[in-house]
């Protein structure tokens, strides 16, 4: 649980850059775009072993779950507007954050027992 909670810390660090760029109008480095995506997928990947093949129940469930709908918020941000060149929807960013948040916020109160 740990090693997934610290892939989804260190791509919600590389998240927060983006962000920030986004929200003080730059176009955010495509390199940061990719390590994001493939830390996030990362995550993701290990979060679904852990749920589905070791059978890991409550709280790290609920995270997933939050964790697929930031997925697919952060596809439509990466191949409907970043790799297009469009300036990435303030709304979108900051829906997509918020979801990703919670289910870290999720994700990292399981890892220390807390839920």
């Amino acid at each position: 649980m740990w090693a997934t909670t610290v892939v989804f810390a260190v791509a919600a660090g590389v998240g927060l850059t983006m962000a920030m760029a986004a929200f003080q109008g730059r176009f955010p480095p495509v390199a940061s775009a990719v390590v994001h995506g493939v830390l996030a997928a990362t995550g993701l990947l290990l979060l679904l072993y852990g749920v589905f093949m070791r059978g890991v129940m409550g709280a790290p469930r609920w995270a997933l779950g939050f964790f697929v709908l930031a997925a697919l918020g952060g596809s439509v941000l990466a191949f409907g507007f970043h790799a297009r060149g469009r300036s990435l929807p303030r709304g979108y960013v900051l829906g997509h954050a918020s979801v990703a948040v919670i289910g870290f916020l999720i994700l990292l109160a399981a890892a220390l027992h807390l839920l």
